[in-house]
């Protein structure tokens, strides 16, 4: 079996495997890293508006706290499973690691098809499913936050179910939440904003004028519709193709993020839009552009078509859309990989800004996270371009070096697997 062909938490655990061996690691911490340190199975008995009762199943899972309290989305969607779930927990405790913040990495999800439920059956699974883990999470143990199909509107019944559980306000338990609440300013475009500063470095890196770029966004939800104005908006990078689930468009005199977002609320679609031509993803990876942004879907780039990829630089935001044999290839082709969990760690950089402030119940300006943000991302690109450069390898195998080596660090002082 080829590593294609394994599931995302094996994928990981081979990737742990290669970087365990590069770092000696004792055989003790490499055995706790291979596993979570707890899984938690739910059922959520809801009523739902027909008056039937129907039960949901859930998990969450704690990959690892040796740098601080567990922290990872909530993901509600009909075919989520327990081994993507803790795929997602290893991989945001990587991702807490290389950005050099105090948490651990953690992961939730319940399968639901959100489509098809009124708002008030929402609700009541979002309160649900805090009823099941309410004893397992908390602001100095699991902090949890959006991820595919929850809101800030989920994460705010989500903090007043655990409060009312507490008997006092606990806005610290939950990220992502709306402003008004405790939600952080800056929170909305983080994981853009944080890819933004990535890309702007690894431009420097490589002597590569951003105001003369093209780029190309695989994937128009929040996180392709942000980094799209914000190459436009800050870099004056030329946007020359976005796509989304049904296809995508082209025009390689530019297109305006606004006017392609407010056609696909329109229309439920990019494709059809006036300026442009309509084509396929496919066409849109491997088009000739300066900057490639996957920014949705895992395994979009792999062995298959990683040869035909022309970027220059392929700015991961999506989680896991380069397979470990196409990252391998994009590399062995001098094509420059800023990977998942470093080109996408803003969210997670900001969700721990939200949580410090409601902790303190002191709270920043926009421009104050912003300028914190940046800081901590261009730290961590910095720190793992010198190790990518130092021993020759990927900034992919570069950033698993960089953030196992911190958390091993930490179980070592606190005398764990040795």
């Amino acid at each position: 079996m080829n590593k294609e062909e394994l599931g995302l938490f094996e994928t990981g655990q081979a990737q742990l495997d290669e970087v365990a061996s590069m770092l000696n690691l004792e055989p003790g911490i490499h055995a706790i890293l291979r596993k979570p340190m707890r899984e938690l199975y739910v059922s959520i008995p809801i009523k739902m508006d027909n008056g039937e009762v129907k039960v949901f199943n859930g998990f969450r899972v704690q990959y690892n706290d040796a740098l601080g309290p567990c922290k990872g989305g909530i993901r509600f969607h009909p075919d989520e499973t327990i081994d993507t779930i803790r795929a997602l927990a290893f991989w945001m405790t990587w991702k807490c690691a290389v950005v050099g913040i105090p948490l651990g990495g953690g992961k939730g999800g319940v399968i639901c098809d959100t489509k098809g439920m009124s708002l008030g059956e929402l609700e009541r699974l979002s309160r649900g499913y805090i009823d099941a883990i309410w004893q397992f999470i908390g602001p100095e143990r699991d902090i949890p936050a959006p991820d595919v199909y929850t809101t800030p509107q989920i994460m705010a019944w989500m903090m007043d179910e655990y409060s009312k559980l507490r008997g006092y306000n606990c806005p610290n338990i939950i990220t992502g939440k709306p402003v008004a609440i405790g939600g952080s300013l800056g929170r909305g475009d983080a994981t853009s904003r944080g890819g933004l500063y990535t890309i702007i470095e690894a431009a420097k890196h490589l002597d590569i004028d951003l105001s003369a770029a093209t780029v190309a966004v695989q994937g128009y939800g929040n996180a392709g519709l942000n980094i799209a104005i914000l190459m436009n908006d800050i870099t004056a990078s030329k946007i020359v193709a976005v796509s989304d689930s049904k296809g995508g468009i082209y025009n390689k005199q530019g297109l305006d993020p606004y006017r392609v977002w407010q056609h696909k609320v329109e229309t439920g679609s990019v494709i059809n839009f006036p300026e442009a031509e309509n084509i396929t993803n496919d066409e849109l990876l491997e088009l000739e552009v300066t900057v490639l942004c996957p920014s949705a879907l895992e395994n979009v780039i792999t062995k298959g078509n990683a040869p035909r990829i022309k970027a220059k630089i392929v700015a991961a935001l999506a989680n896991g859309p380069i397979t470990p044999e196409a990252d391998e290839v994009l590399n062995h082709n001098g094509i420059f990989v800023v990977p998942d969990f470093l080109c996408n760690a803003g969210g997670v950089t900001v969700s721990y800004f939200e949580w410090v402030q409601n902790t303190y119940n002191y709270y920043w300006d926009e421009d104050e996270i912003h300028h914190r943000l940046e800081r901590n991302m261009t730290k961590a690109f910095q720190a793992v371009l010198a190790e990518s450069l130092k021993r020759k390898i990927s900034m992919r195998l570069a950033a698993y070096i960089v953030a196992v080596a911190r958390v091993a660090e930490a179980m070592r002082l606190r005398g764990w697997g040795v």
